[in-house]
């Protein structure tokens, strides 16, 4: 964790000053300013516009009665992506962008999910997902068998029932 928190306070902040006093010294001052704002401008549309969809694949999967996972991991991009939007700072922007705009925030969710599976210790979270040693099925959010087509013993269901 003390990595993480290094990285985020210390080395971040200091790789985006050095971008910004980079491209300053090439373009000036008041153009990076400008650029700076314009991407604030643009990053805080593009959070609305993606956020309003986001919310609102999340509600016809509440409606169909599925469990909106894709929803909820894309929900996550966009509010990350948008925070990175906002704040001032070039890598930051980049990043945000690639998480807020669809092409991309589909190749994250996939790293996303795959991070999420692995941190819960849960197999077949995500289907295409790397093969484990214990091959096992999740369907409707139950684990339902392991690789010799018996149900596994001793696991609960996802969704926290049984």
């Amino acid at each position: 964790m003390a990595p993480l928190l290094f990285l985020a306070f210390i080395v971040v902040p200091i790789a985006e000053l050095y971008v910004l006093v980079r491209v300053g010294q090439q373009i000036g001052v008041l153009p990076t300013i400008a650029i700076l704002l314009v991407d604030s401008l643009v990053g805080a549309w593009l959070l609305k516009r993606e956020g309003r969809k986001a919310w609102a694949a999340f509600r016809r999967a509440l409606d169909d009665k599925r469990v909106p996972a894709k929803e909820v991991a894309d929900g996550a991009l966009v509010l990350f992506g948008g925070a990175l939007l906002l704040t001032p700072g070039l890598l930051s922007d980049v990043l945000g962008l690639l998480c807020v705009l669809p092409p991309t925030r589909a190749a994250l969710r996939g790293v996303l999910t795959g991070l999420v599976a692995r941190r819960l210790g849960v197999v077949g979270l995500a289907a295409g997902m790397a093969s484990s040693r214990r091959r096992t099925r999740v369907v409707e959010g139950q684990v339902v068998e392991n690789a010799e087509g018996r149900p596994p013993s001793g696991r609960r269901p996802l969704d926290g029932s049984g």
